[in-house]
This record gives structure tokens, C-alpha cells and sequence, in this order.
């Protein structure tokens, strides 16, 4: 149920998108209704379905905010810098009519992720992976270390693949790389650390 709820926005954004693809007409006409005329263009109905699909994206976000905040639940720090995110550089993408500004929202999101990350150890000597995970993991500073570097090198990267799939590939198979590669990617990444982790956690049970 928690995974279906943090993947609200995402899959929210995907079918947004899919609908103004396949309802071309109807959809410019409710962006139209809601935020003017859309200026015509080559890629008129690929920016149309992103405008409409950012636009439901934002609402799922605040949803996602409002209903935490409704039952007195902490929002987490990686939700409120998403919903930050996604306001700001959906809003641009709505207001300026340019896709971009969404396509770089995952982007600086991995990226803050592994600032943060990187921050927390160089500056402040405090593993932030190990503070929000020691108490389940039973590993040694030496592997938390490490995987803390894995992590932040990870969120570096995908945000690079993002902006490289971004510029070098079509709108719509941006939106299919967004919603299933980094989602298969990050799966990928997580059973291999997965694979890693479980020969510590022995030696640490062990010990």
C-alpha cells in the first residue's frame, strides 16, 4: 500500500499522459480551458499531454501532502523537496510552455539526493543513510560508508541518464524511460545491494 501511495504522482503523471496522447483534440481544449490557448507548434500535441500530465502530477503531489498533513502524519523531507520540485519546475513547464523544465525535475531530485548524501558525510562526518537505517541494519561504519558512496553515486547517475534520455530521445519515450527505466533501474540496484548487504548483516549477526 506504501508503494502504491509514493507512486501516486508518477503513475498519475504517466496515464495523464497517455490520455492527452491518444485525445489530442479534447485534451488542448481543457489545457485551453484551464490555462489559455497553447501556441501551435511541431511538437503541439507531445507539449499538450505534457502540460496535462505535469498539471495532474502537481495535484497527485499536493494530494499526496495534504492527506499526510490532514492525519497529522510526518512528511518526509524526500516528499516535501519532490513536491518543492515539481511545483516549481512543473509550473515553469506550464506557465512558459516548455517541456524541459519537467524533464529536469528527476534530474535535480536524484541529484539533491546525493548532494545531500555527500553534505551530510564531508561536512557534518554523519552517515545519514546509517541514522535513518542503523537501528535495522546491523552493519559496520566501514560498510555504511560505503554504501552511502554507492547510493549517492547511483542518484548522480540516473539523474545524467534522465537529462541524456531527455535530449537524445523522443517526449514520449522520455515519459516510458521516467515511469518504468528508472523505476527498473532502481530495482536492479536495490536487489544487487540487496545481494551485497546480506553477507555483512551475517558477519555482523555473527560477530
Amino acid at each position: 500500500m506504501k508503494l502504491l501511495f509514493d507512486l501516486f504522482p508518477v503513475a498519475a503523471f504517466f496515464i495523464a499522459y497517455r490520455i492527452g496522447k491518444s485525445f489530442p483534440e479534447q485534451s488542448a481544449a481543457f489545457v485551453a480551458a484551464i490555462f489559455g490557448p497553447v501556441e501551435a507548434s511541431a511538437s503541439f500535441p507531445d507539449l499538450i499531454a505534457v502540460i496535462l500530465a505535469t498539471t495532474i502530477a502537481i495535484l497527485a503531489t499536493l494530494i499526496q501532502v495534504g492527506w499526510l498533513l490532514a492525519r497529522r502524519k510526518k512528511v518526509k523531507p524526500m516528499l516535501w523537496l519532490s513536491a518543492i520540485l515539481i511545483v516549481a519546475f512543473g509550473g515553469m513547464t506550464i506557465w512558459l510552455q516548455n517541456e524541459l523544465f519537467i524533464k529536469w525535475k528527476p534530474s535535480l531530485l536524484y541529484w539533491s539526493f546525493a548532494a545531500i548524501l555527500i553534505g551530510g558525510q564531508l561536512l557534518f562526518r554523519r552517515n545519514l543513510l546509517a541514522a535513518l537505517l542503523g537501528s535495522e541494519l546491523p552493519l559496520s561504519a566501514a560498510v555504511w560508508d560505503r554504501l552511502l558512496w554507492l547510493w549517492a553515486a547511483f542518484f548522480a547517475l540516473l539523474g545524467a541518464v534522465n537529462l541524456y534520455v531527455a535530449y537524445q530521445f523522443t517526449t514520449e519515450q522520455w515519459v516510458d524511460f521516467k515511469t518504468f527505466g528508472l523505476m527498473g533501474l532502481t530495482f536492479v540496484f536495490v536487489i544487487g545491494l540487496g545481494i551485497y548487504l546480506s553477507r555483512h548483516v551475517k558477519e555482523a549477526s555473527d560477530a
